[in-house]
Formats: structure tokens, C-alpha cells, sequence
């Protein structure tokens, strides 16, 4: 990761937006990385914020356009497994969108939003407050760091 950390903003952007799809990456590193290296804090939330939320929308794009079939065939998700998923996924719904960041159950929240259609618009905009709550808490915690 230390290239992209190179590449500075482009390569936080590049990181966080994988890091938001199915590349196991660490937008958390990139973050701490750039802002120790002395980068502008607003300007990494902004740059990482954006990267991560549009990574995770494709995220939910790949669920929406997925199909059941291909989930039980390429994955061995089994109907029954898919069903109680629904019901996950109606319970808490669209709130889900805030987590999407957490490791490896974001992703599958993502995906799953996407799978059964959950409100976009919603989903989206509780996404990207996801993302800026994630990054700052790491623009806060650098900066009492640095005071200590």
C-alpha cells in the first residue's frame, strides 16, 4: 500500500474506493498513512470519504444487478440462507448502509442493500455519513495523537 501512499490524494482515492468494493484493502492505513506524511486533514477527509462511498456503491450496484441463480450456482448460497438474509436486511434495512465500512460485513450489507433493492437514494446518502463519521473518528484520533 505504501505506492498508493505515494500517489498521495489520487492514491487515497484510489485505495478508499477499492477498499469499498471487494479488494481487501485498508482505507483505515491509507487515511493514518496520508495524515502522517503531513497531508491537508480536510482535504483527506474529503478525497477518502468520496473514494470509499463510491466504492461501496459499487457495492450495491454489483447486488442490484446480481441474480439469485448466480449467488446458489457461483457462491453455494442455498435458497434457504438467502431467504433468512431477507429478513435480515428487512429488519434493519436501509441503516445498514451507515456500516457498510466495518470489514467484510459491510461489503456483504452493501451487496445485500443492492441484492434486494433497497431504497438507493437513502442507502447512498446514509453511506457516505458512514464514511465521514469513519474518516473523521481517524482525523480526531491523529490529531489527539499528534497533541499527546
Amino acid at each position: 500500500m505504501e505506492w498508493l501512499l505515494q500517489w498521495g490524494y489520487l492514491g487515497l482515492f484510489v485505495g478508499t474506493f477499492l477498499a469499498g468494493t471487494v479488494v481487501p484493502l485498508s482505507s483505515d492505513v491509507l487515511m493514518v498513512g496520508m495524515l502522517a506524511a503531513g497531508a491537508d486533514p480536510v482535504a483527506c477527509l474529503l478525497v477518502a470519504s468520496i473514494g470509499n462511498w463510491l466504492g461501496a456503491l459499487t457495492s450495491y450496484v454489483l447486488g442490484w444487478y446480481a441474480k439469485w441463480e448466480w449467488l446458489e450456482r457461483w457462491f453455494g448460497v442455498k435458497p434457504e440462507t438467502l431467504q433468512k438474509q431477507q429478513q435480515r436486511i428487512n429488519r434493519y434495512g436501509v441503516w445498514l448502509a451507515l456500516v457498510y465500512w466495518a470489514p467484510f460485513i459491510g461489503l456483504v450489507c452493501m451487496v445485500a442493500l443492492g441484492i434486494y433493492k433497497i431504497r438507493p437514494r437513502t442507502t447512498a446518502l446514509l453511506a457516505l455519513v458512514g464514511a465521514l463519521l469513519r474518516f473523521l473518528f481517524w482525523i480526531l484520533a491523529h490529531a489527539v495523537w499528534q497533541c499527546a
